[in-house]
């Protein structure tokens, strides 16, 4: 029989007899292992609710649920049949309940409800608080720190080190830059510095109840340059939908877009007409010109002389987890590259790692296995299309950012048809303009990635490509927005 308990650090204690197992909780973006002590009798298992992941310092688990895995030494999976209720510890909630560990954020049980999150709404989003010379930071839903809201807010930490930042977090898994102070979405700390923080920057929706404060500026970065389409232009219209927008759209004092033809979509997309429209590159593509990859080279495994295919396609509307269109053991086989598979965030939550395999011996002259790396919970793409030689995708936005490198990429859209005619529609005809080879079989993208005369046959397009979209892309994008934020009185110095 085991038993079981939670206790501070947070961990998970599990007790048992006969001999030691093996101890393992294993979750959809994080599996940790217990240390397992005893001398044959009975046996302790600690098993942390923590983890250290792409070489950052152990934070809490990511909310989710986790199974718990108890293996004898014959292989043999002993049953965990005990159940433990909610417990708050610290940094997250964790229960036990037939074999499965739910962990969640550290939110009081007495916020999380509707009943209690109302409360809250009324508290910070209806009465009247003082600002605070502080920024508000969100990208992505709290689900990662990073984009253009991560550039800024290393611009605004050189220029102005004191300045108090706050990042909403989903939970406490999500890194946050040095110095910034992690709220969990719907925590009271959380609606009391979105509620009084001067400057809000976010890359995406402000969801829940949202009133801006007089003297409050929201910077919406939004997150990409737009080749589907978006808001009030997406096919059929819906009166929820477009009232939503407009709403939405009436919180925001200014928007930031990469380039004059973004400005353009988003202007009308968002029906954002009468405030200014910043047009300064993206700051989250500083880095692709200023940057040094050794460093996430390092925190991937990456070898300096390994060549890296990096495939990042974007959510579907009609399902929550990447597309699985490609054999990536394969193409990492074919291409004889390491793959790094990047998900869209929408599919951080709801999806899970793509089988990966240990590559093996990398020594200059010796042949090396085909390696397979998800990395769709990495802090920051950005990161990852610096270290990529080379990009693959199908509709997604990194396409305007990758360019920037001036690196070769390939465009692998097998359902062109249905995503374009059905699910969401183009601005623009990517077959026409595609600055890369549009492939629809796996056949036809490995051909193309091994094709020496692609790069050739594309340049003309590339060039104009890139004179079109990333015209501002320079490495000084997110200098530019801040001094403007400064200019305009938006914070102090």
């Amino acid at each position: 029989m085991i038993r079981a308990r939670f206790a501070d650090g947070p961990v998970l204690e599990l007790h048992g007899t006969g001999a030691r197992p093996a101890v393992e909780l294993r979750g959809p973006r994080a599996t940790v292992s217990g240390v397992v002590t005893g001398r044959g009798k009975t046996w302790r298992a600690v098993v942390p609710l923590r983890a250290a992941r792409w070489g950052s310092d152990p934070l809490p688990l990511p909310a989710g649920r986790y199974v718990l895995q108890v293996t004898a030494e014959d292989g043999a999976p002993l049953p965990v049949d005990v159940d433990l209720p909610l417990a708050q510890l610290g940094q997250l909630r964790a229960s036990l309940h037939d074999g499965h560990v739910e962990i969640g954020p550290p939110i009081d049980p007495a916020y999380d409800s509707g009943e209690g999150q109302d409360a809250l709404e009324r508290r910070y989003a209806t009465r009247p608080l003082g600002l605070e010379e502080a920024v508000f930071f969100e990208s992505f839903y709290g689900r990662n720190a990073s984009c253009n809201p991560l550039a800024i807010d290393r611009e605004l930490t050189r220029i102005l080190p004191g300045l108090v930042r706050y990042w909403s977090v989903a939970d406490l898994s999500v890194a946050v830059p040095e110095g910034a102070t992690p709220v969990v979405e719907g925590s009271p700390e959380w609606w009391r510095a979105r509620g009084a923080a001067r400057l809000l920057v976010v890359n995406d929706w402000l969801r829940r109840r949202f009133v801006r404060r007089p003297g409050q500026v929201v910077l919406q970065t939004w997150h990409g340059t737009p080749l589907k389409r978006l808001a009030l232009h997406r096919p059929g219209f819906h009166l929820r939908r477009a009232v939503a927008v407009l709403r939405e759209a009436r919180r925001w004092n200014v928007l930031l877009a990469q380039n004059p033809y973004a400005a353009g979509i988003l202007r009308g997309a968002y029906a954002f007409r009468r405030r200014p429209v910043w047009v300064e590159g993206y700051p989250r593509n500083d880095v692709l010109v200023t940057g040094d990859g050794a460093a996430v080279r390092d925190q991937l495994g990456l070898g300096s002389q390994e060549r890296v295919l990096l495939y990042a396609p974007t959510w579907r509307d009609d399902r929550d987890q990447v597309v699985d269109f490609l054999d990536l053991q394969r193409l990492a086989a074919v291409t004889g590259t390491v793959v790094l598979v990047r998900g869209h965030s929408r599919t951080l939550s709801a999806g899970q790692d793509a089988a990966s395999r240990d590559g093996g011996a990398r020594d200059a002259g010796e042949r090396t296995r085909p390696r397979v790396i998800d990395v769709t919970s990495y802090p920051d793409v950005s990161r990852l299309l610096l270290v990529a030689d080379m990009l693959v995708t199908d509709y997604s936005s990194v396409m305007f950012d990758f360019t920037v490198t001036g690196k070769p990429i390939y465009f692998f859209a097998p359902d062109l048809d249905h995503y374009r005619g059905e699910l969401r529609g183009f601005y623009f005809d990517l077959e026409r303009h595609a600055p890369g080879p549009l492939t629809a079989t796996q056949e036809q993208l490995e051909a193309a990635i091994l094709d020496d005369g692609v790069e050739q046959l594309y340049r003309d397009r590339y060039a104009s490509w890139r004179e079109r979209f990333n015209a501002r892309d320079d490495g000084h994008a997110a200098e530019r927005v801040v001094a403007r934020l400064l200019d305009q009185g938006y914070l102090t110095r």
